[in-house]
């Protein structure tokens, strides 16, 4: 249980990583939107 916990918190992380690299890429896009 308690490893099965860390795992998805690990997942999250690394999807929190990918949007920020990808908001970093295109920033006056949001910015403007």
């Amino acid at each position: 249980m308690g490893s099965l916990k860390k795992r998805r918190k690990a997942k999250i992380n690394k999807h929190k990583r990918r949007k920020k690299r990808r908001m970093h890429r295109h920033k006056k896009r949001t910015w403007q939107k």
